[in-house]
């Protein structure tokens, strides 16, 4: 296009997002006076302008978030007619509500990420814009169905994977690529499965996924949130604004460690105990060791009465422990039944000793008095009661966990690994939880609900109910004579605030500190670290069964962890499951991508790198120093970063001072990378190949490595320098 012609395009479509900006000024400031009106109780009832309020929050939430990079885009068709595509749309009330802007997940706005120069689907061009604020700085395009023309918009493209890393990661919404379009929006009801190596956009897809189900099925969706696991806290942070800035908030960011409210473990066990802790036979050990705890005295035990002395015998604490296990309660409300038959054959045993010889069963009035009276001393009986809580225990799951990890017998009796064994103060590791979780269900509560509050609170919710409905009747039924007055609906109401208690918590925060609570959807990253026991606590959340899981088997570092997805999903989702992989890696330059590719071929000779869409022009480094020079080097490697755009780490065995162990990294990337002691990282077997693939494929321009031993024979694709390299200006781009 001419310089005239193309600054003359510009001016106009800055002039377009311009009024575009202005339509969505107007329309946040009409939602915000409703949303101030509403508050100040200007109309309806009171309940109808709660439900009002959290609407038009949300809705100034979603008009709040356009505001960063409204629209990115324009999509011309063969017939002359243009889409303009952007975060949310805009529609033009005084021509009969034409769509001025199109929300990107709209069905009209897919050929914008999907039409190829081999497959136009009707178009004729894709302009993307790039922006600073709200001006449009420049835009390219890219003319569709000529023979000879690239299929990706490789300038948008090339712009967004080359910038400088932030903080946290940003959305693709203006640079979603055909085969991540295609999965984002797979109309697929159960569980889907994307696995892609390293910088395919996997993590990203799947949350633009979740923005699309939420806008093409929100009722169903919002009511229960969404849940989005992910390896640590780091990565949590670096994907917690995705999300946000598509203008979706009822979402939960957690990981496996913190799925249990009130719980929060951090350490991690040795591999052995791990790939125990994971295994689904733990159900048979966790049933094994409460089954332990529901015992039969080996001796009598008195219980010394007023009138007489009777004895728990194995006979009669056996019969009541069959009894209690085949009510098939939970360990502790299974206790009531255990008491029940209990207290029932020691009064039986009790009255026919004190009755010898004067009280027969037909007298039934001094026999009923006699039950009473020794159930109520019973009741009382510290020797009993003891005697209840040594045969059938009240147990919390973290009493019953740590007492079989620190007892060599229980766990010999529970027929568990010698590897679980630990001091019984020893913290919780992040294996645990799944195990804390399955018993809050194999024991139920530790303590009785109080029944009769329940029933009280019940009593009078339904009476608020009630009083509600029949106000609605009465209006139905109303003649000419009858007369509702507001002060009817009123006193309705006033009586539902009385006694319904509303909670005022975003959705996001009561999920998250329930442990009942189920979500209409989760997301889950790094899915092949999750054990056969992780899972079974996030099917528990999700009823539904709609899942988006997000791994690369390759990757795994957890003995726990997925060898193959069906392993882990058909026993819950049988034949409700699809596959779909990534194969273009956008993060990792072709030079970076070599190295990391022959460290795959090592471990994992059955798996095919991605490949990379780009080269940077900048080689790969190794420099060898002895121990003493590695503070001096990685000092130097973080001085000369400061220096730079973007951001930085060094990534090193755990122990070793300045780094941060790969397995911290999972999910995030970085303008350079420093890799220290490789050598070390792979002398931890398997696990050490993939913690030093993922080490290697988190750099986006730069990466070195520092040695000490020889180089390992799989980096030697690396570049041996003898000092740390100078910095060099940014080398020219190149899409492969």
């Amino acid at each position: 296009m001419p310089v005239q012609g193309y600054d003359e395009e510009l001016r106009s479509e800055r002039e377009y997002v311009t009024d575009l900006y202005a339509r969505l000024d107007a329309e946040r400031a009409r939602v915000k006076g409703q949303y101030a009106a509403v508050l100040r109780g200007e109309a309806g009832s009171p309940m109808e302008r709660e439900f009002e309020v959290r609407a038009l929050a949300k809705q100034a939430k979603r008009l709040d978030v356009a505001d960063n990079g409204l629209c990115f885009g324009r999509l011309d068709a063969i017939t002359g007619e243009r889409s303009y595509i952007g975060r949310v749309s805009i529609l033009d009330e005084a021509d009969e509500f034409e769509p001025l802007l199109l929300d990107w997940r709209a069905p009209a706005a897919r050929a914008f990420y999907t039409a190829t120069a081999a497959t136009p689907e009707n178009m004729r061009r894709r302009r993307q814009f790039h922006t600073r604020g709200r001006i449009v700085t420049d835009f390219t395009d890219e003319v569709l169905g000529r023979p000879g023309e690239a299929e990706r918009g490789d300038a948008a493209l090339l712009a967004a994977v080359n910038a400088p890393r932030g903080a946290g990661m940003g959305d693709i919404v203006a640079t979603i690529q055909s085969e991540q379009d295609e999965i984002i929006r797979l109309d697929h009801p159960g569980v889907l499965v994307i696995e892609g190596g390293p910088g395919t956009g996997k993590t990203v897809v799947a949350l633009h996924r979740v923005a699309y189900l939420l806008y093409t099925k929100r009722e169903q969706m919002e009511r229960h949130g969404v849940l989005v696991v992910g390896p640590n806290p780091a990565f949590l942070q670096h994907i917690s604004r995705v999300l946000p800035s598509l203008g979706e908030t009822n979402v939960v960011f957690t990981t496996t460690a913190d799925l249990l409210p009130g719980l929060r473990a951090t350490a991690e066990d040795a591999p052995e105990a791990a790939r125990h802790k994971g295994s689904p036979r733990m159900l048979e050990v966790l049933a094994a060791a409460i089954a332990d705890r529901q015992r039969v005295p080996l001796d009598p035990m008195p219980i010394d009465l007023s009138d007489v002395t009777v004895r728990i015998d194995a006979e009669i604490a056996g019969w009541a422990r069959q009894e209690a296990r085949e009510s098939g309660r939970p360990h502790n409300e299974a206790r009531a039944v255990f008491l029940e038959i209990l207290t029932w054959a020691l009064t039986e045993r009790a009255i026919a000793r004190i009755g010898k010889g004067w009280l027969t069963r037909s007298d039934r009035e001094a026999w009923e008095q006699m039950r009473t009276d020794l159930l109520a001393e019973l009741a009382e009986h510290k020797r009993f009661l003891a005697a209840v809580d040594e045969l059938w225990p009240v147990l919390t799951p973290e009493t019953l966990l740590s007492q079989l990890y620190s007892s060599p017998d229980r766990l010999a009796a529970a027929d568990a690994d010698p590897a679980l064994a630990r001091p019984a103060d020893a913290p919780w590791t992040v294996s645990d939880v799944p195990l804390l979780d399955e018993l809050v269900d194999l024991l139920g509560p530790d303590k009785p609900k109080d029944d009769s509050a329940e029933r009280e609170r019940r009593a009078e919710a339904e009476y608020a109910a009630a009083v509600l409905e029949n106000m609605v009747s009465r209006e139905d039924m109303m003649d000419d004579e009858d007369h509702l007055f507001a002060t009817d609906m009123l006193y309705g109401e006033d009586l539902a605030d009385r006694f319904l208690e509303r909670d005022t918590r975003e959705l996001a925060e009561r999920a998250a500190a329930d442990r009942e609570w189920t979500y209409r959807h989760i997301v889950v990253d790094e899915a092949q670290e999750l054990s056969a026991m992780d899972w079974r606590v996030l099917m528990r959340r999700c009823p539904g069964r709609s899942f988006t899981i997000v791994g690369d088997l390759a990757q795994r570092r957890s003995a726990a962890g997925a060898r193959a997805w069906g392993e882990m999903l058909e026993p819950y989702v049988p034949g409700r499951w699809v596959y779909r992989s990534l194969t273009v890696n956008y993060r990792t330059p072709a030079e970076i991508m070599a190295v990391a590719a022959a460290v795959l071929a090592e471990f994992a000779p059955e798996v095919r790198a991605p490949e990379s869409v780009r080269s940077c022009g900048v080689e790969p480094w190794s420099r060898r120093l002895d121990d003493a020079e590695i503070p001096g080097a990685i000092a130097e490697f973080v001085a000369d970063e400061a220096g730079r755009p973007g951001t930085s780490i060094v990534i090193g065995p755990p122990g070793v001072p300045g780094t941060v162990p790969a397995s911290e990294t999972k999910g995030l990337e970085y303008d350079a990378v420093l890799v220290v002691n490789p050598e070390r990282i792979l002398a931890d077997g398997p696990r050490g190949a993939a913690e030093l693939y993922v080490a290697l494929t988190r750099a986006t321009q730069r990466l070195g490595v520092l040695h000490t031993a020889p180089l390992p024979r799989v980096l030697a694709g690396l570049t041996p320098v003898a000092s740390h390299p100078a910095p060099a200006p940014a080398p020219a781009e190149s899409v492969r």
